[in-house]
C-alpha cells in the first residue's frame, strides 16, 4: 500500500479531488453527505490562504484508491480540538484487513494537536476509534435554520 499526505503547500489538481471526493462519496456508504459537501471540505482542507487548512492522506494499491482522511483544522486551539476529521472511508474490497487502524495511526502522527470527530452510534467503525483512544466526553446537538 502506498501513502500520499496531500496539504494546503501542495498544488492538487481539480481531477485528483474530484477523485479523491467519487471515492469517498461512494465509500462512506450511508454515513457520508452530498458530493459537493465533500468537495468543499476536500476545498478546505487545501487551502492555504482563506481557511485554516488542513490535509488528505490517501492510500493506493496501484493508482486506485484504498482509504481516504481528510482533516480539517479547527483554528481554535485551547478550547476546541485543533483538528476534526471530517471524513474516514476503507473501499469496500480493503476493509476488515487493519488498512482503517493504519489511515488512523499515519493521521495521528501528522496532525498537531487533539483531533475529534463525530460518529453515529450505529457505525461499526465506532469501535475502531475508541479502540484507538477516542472518547465519548460530549453529546452533540446542532440546530439547523
Amino acid at each position: 500500500m502506498d501513502y500520499t499526505f496531500y496539504t494546503p503547500k501542495d498544488h492538487v489538481s481539480e481531477d485528483q479531488k474530484k477523485e479523491i471526493a467519487d471515492f469517498l462519496y461512494e465509500h462512506l456508504d450511508q454515513f457520508g453527505d452530498e458530493h459537493d459537501a465533500i468537495m468543499r471540505c476536500i476545498n478546505f482542507a487545501l487551502d492555504e490562504e482563506k481557511k485554516f487548512g488542513g490535509f488528505i492522506l490517501i492510500s493506493r494499491d496501484g493508482k486506485d484508491i484504498t482509504g481516504a482522511v481528510v482533516i480539517n483544522k479547527t483554528g481554535m486551539a485551547g478550547y476546541i480540538p485543533e483538528n476534526i476529521l471530517v471524513y474516514i472511508a476503507v473501499h469496500k474490497d480493503h476493509r476488515g484487513k487493519g488498512l482503517g487502524k493504519d489511515l488512523m495511526l499515519k493521521t495521528f502522527d501528522k496532525a498537531e494537536g487533539e483531533i475529534k470527530l463525530h460518529v453515529e452510534p450505529e457505525n461499526p467503525a465506532r469501535f475502531l476509534y475508541e479502540k484507538l483512544g477516542f472518547t465519548s466526553k460530549y453529546l452533540e446537538m446542532r440546530l439547523k435554520q
